[in-house]
Order: structure tokens, then sequence, then C-alpha cells
């Protein structure tokens, strides 16, 4: 039982204030799904209480029982002394205003490639008109599952490598009901592959440098590092995605990609390539796009940086 030095804390906004101010105490990184204390309390407040995401500003001010509040505070407690992010003690993570299942076989959902996928790639693409998409590295199939759920006429094939996580995107393509829209494969990128074409080839690969990886903090984990590790620069998964990409395009497709902070590092190595970094109106950065022709111009150039990575490795 909570001792009663916490009977002052009575209302909701009593927790998330409460809440907010022990996860700075403790010195929480935020980061998966949330950027603040206040939000990341708020999740867990909400969670405890069996509340939806968003509810009503007025019901902050409503009291909790004596049992909620106990709820509230393992939970807050459970937080600060894992260290484990939000979504991983909820077992929820939205994307494109969905909700995603995951747990730590799977990292968080927090693209902001969401947000281009409700845009439908315009002007790029038609969204009406997309109708085979290619996700790899799926992960959760937030992203996949998001595609299928906002361009009404795509199939999406939804790579990944690990099976635990395409077991976690099962659950969640059958959560949304789109069994007959999202096809789970288990390939390393394209390698197991059926030869066809897409519109739209999209990836949130692993792209966490050497260096990178070896400080991000503990909340960062707990996630599986299959998803985060690529190599001393960060581009080994890309580069393999942009060395194989061509061979799979439709003439008018684009390829999407998110590789974070290895955005300096990824110019610095083609700087003749016209990568197209997206900009976020929510937030966000390090996502190129090329076009078919312009992925099919430098596939060489592509290639030879690939050989060259496998021979300096």
């Amino acid at each position: 039982m909570i001792d009663n030095h916490y009977d002052n804390l009575q209302s909701i906004r009593d927790l998330v204030r409460w809440g907010a101010s022990r996860f700075r105490q403790a010195g929480l990184v935020f980061g998966h799904g949330t950027d603040n204390p206040f939000d990341e309390a708020l999740q867990l407040v909400s969670h405890a209480l069996h509340l939806p995401v968003q509810f009503p500003e007025h019901y902050l001010a409503a009291r909790v029982t004596p049992d909620e509040r106990e709820a509230v505070l393992a939970l807050i407690q459970q937080r600060i002394d894992s260290r484990k992010p939000a979504a991983y003690l909820t077992h929820e993570a939205w994307f494109a205003g969905l909700p995603f299942y995951v747990d730590e076989r799977v990292l968080v959902p927090r693209s902001p490639l969401a947000e281009w996928i409700e845009r439908g790639f315009e002007p790029w693409l038609q969204p009406d008109s997309i109708e085979r998409v290619l996700d790899l590295c799926t992960g959760s199939g937030c992203i996949a599952i998001a595609c299928a759920a906002h361009f009404e006429n795509a199939e999406v094939d939804a790579v990944d490598i690990s099976p635990d996580a395409l077991a976690v995107a099962q659950q969640n393509v059958e959560r949304h009901g789109l069994q007959d829209w999202v096809r789970l494969i288990q390939s390393d990128l394209f390698s197991g592959l059926e030869t066809q074409r897409y519109q739209l080839i999209i990836s949130n690969p692993p792209y966490v440098s050497a260096a990178e990886l070896s400080q991000l903090p503990e909340e960062y984990r707990h996630e599986p590092e299959l998803g985060l590790a690529a190599g001393r620069e960060g581009l080994d998964v890309v580069l393999r995605i942009l060395a194989q990409a061509a061979d799979y395009m439709e003439p008018d497709a684009i390829l999407v990609v998110e590789v974070g902070n290895s955005q300096e590092t990824l110019s610095e190595c083609f700087p003749e390539v016209p990568f197209l970094w997206l900009e976020f109106e929510r937030g966000g950065h390090g996502v190129f796009l090329l076009d078919a022709q312009q992925v099919q111009e430098y596939q060489a150039d592509f290639q030879q940086a690939l050989r060259r990575m496998a021979h300096a490795g």
C-alpha cells in the first residue's frame, strides 16, 4: 500500500504534476513518443486510470480513488526504477494517429515519417493511385500499417529480419484488420523478396553509429540493438538499401529513408547525389527522398561504396 504521505494527491492533475516532478528529479530521459516529463507522466497516469490518450481538459480536476492513486504511483515508480520508456510499460504507442502494441522485441514507434504518410507524399505520389508499397525493417509494423490505412488501394509488403519483430507486427496487423493488405515477410532487406516493383519504398532502418550507440541513455538500451546499430558510421544498412533499391522501383516510384543523425555522414559520402531532405511541421530530421531515376543514376556509386565498406569491414 502507498502510505498516507500521498493522500494530498487527489486529482489527475496532482498525479501528473507529481509524476513529472519525480521524473525530473530522477534525471529520466525522454524520446519514445514524448519529449518531456509532463507528457510522459500524463501517458502513464492515463493508462493506469484506463482513460483514453486524449481526454477533455476538465478531467484533470477529477478526483481519484485511493486504489487508482496507488496504481498510478506504482507505475510512475516502475518508470523511475526500470528506466523503461513508458510505451514498454503500457504496451501501447501511437503512430500516424493509430495505436500499436509494442514490447521490447521492437523499437518504440516515433519516426517523423508519420507526418508524410498522413500527407500521402504529395506531390511525388498521388495517394489514391498507390498500389504497391514496400516497408523495409518494419519492426512493429507501424509504417506498413499506416501506409495501408492512409493509402486506400495500397498493398504493403512489410519486411524484417527478426522473427520476434514480425510476431509483434502480426499482432498489430490483426489489431487493425489489415491481413488482406499487409503481407509480413522475414527477409534480410531485399534478399527474400520476389521480383516485383513498388511505387513507394519506405524505411526506418537501423542508422545509429557505433559512437552514438555507446552513448545512448539507459532508456534506449531497453530497445533491441538489432533495430539501432548500423556499424561504425551508422550507414551499413542504408548503403545496402541504396545499392539495391533501383531493381525494385517502378519508373515513377520514390525511395524514402530515415537516417537520423547519420544525415551529415551520408551527404558527405555522396556529395553529388541530390538527396531531398524532407521538412517536418511537427519536428524531425534526417529523412531523404530520391526518385527512381535518381536511385538508378547513382546505383553504381552506391554499389561501389557498399563494396568498399564490406572490404574495410
